[in-house]
């Protein structure tokens, strides 16, 4: 049974943008999540939960990003998302190395 035509969308710049911000965007989203955790707490224990947990939210995240009605919204979205973790990142390894 086909897909239904009235939910496929025949433009190429609104499924290029869904699907670069799916794998692109959720994974730098998925990254800078679990480098600021690294950034305040056990560095090594975060960075080997995030083989699996990292993974995890990736595929996650790729799932919103299909489900989301504009790609550029979630393009927006992943981008302040990963400045914000980029932020924590800065400050946890500032505060961290000033004790």
């Amino acid at each position: 049974m086909p897909a239904n035509p009235k939910y496929l969308n025949p433009s190429f710049w609104p499924r290029f943008s869904k699907i670069t911000a799916a794998i692109l965007g959720g994974y730098f989203v998925s990254v800078t999540f679990h480098l600021a955790l690294a950034a305040w707490f056990s560095r090594k224990d975060i960075l080997i939960t995030m083989a699996f947990s990292g993974f995890i939210l990736w595929v996650a995240l790729m799932i919103i990003a299909f489900l989301a009605k504009s790609g550029w919204k979630i393009w927006g979205i992943y981008i302040l998302l990963s400045l914000l973790f980029c932020l924590f990142i800065y400050l946890g390894q500032t505060y961290n190395t000033a004790q």
